[in-house]
């Protein structure tokens, strides 16, 4: 569907999250978290979409999630199984503002803040 409008669940950092409409549109994803983006799925069966970069950029901290510290605004959508964003639903949007409700503080000492780079070889 063109311009099909996402609610979503935004978290930025030092602030209570809080839901929004959005335009299922690449510009507006980026837009949202301040650039390149990545996706991580959450057990809880939704997504979180953040700046790819926040850590380099040296964005500012936000939320701990598993055993990262996501820098940087992100949001949460649902996920439709086919490989493409859904709006959140109700009781979605209740669980995951209990889950992001209190904003971190950060000593910016934590192993989580420095940014992780894999590297391969081919031999």
């Amino acid at each position: 569907m063109e311009n099909q409008m996402l609610r979503i669940l935004k978290v930025e950092p030092g602030k209570p999250p809080y839901e929004k409409e959005i335009r299922d549109k690449l510009e507006d994803i980026q837009t949202e978290v301040g650039g390149l983006f990545e996706i991580i799925y959450l057990p809880s069966g939704t997504l979180l979409c953040c700046n790819e970069e926040g850590k380099l950029n040296g964005m500012e901290p936000n939320r701990t999630v598993g055993d990262d510290i996501i820098c940087g605004p992100f949001f949460l959508v649902g996920d439709n199984c086919d490989g493409e964003f859904a709006s959140l639903q109700d009781s979605e949007i209740a669980e995951l503002t209990k889950q992001f409700a209190q904003p971190e503080q950060f000593t910016g000492q934590e192993p989580g803040l420095q940014p992780r780079m894999q590297f391969f070889t081919f031999g």
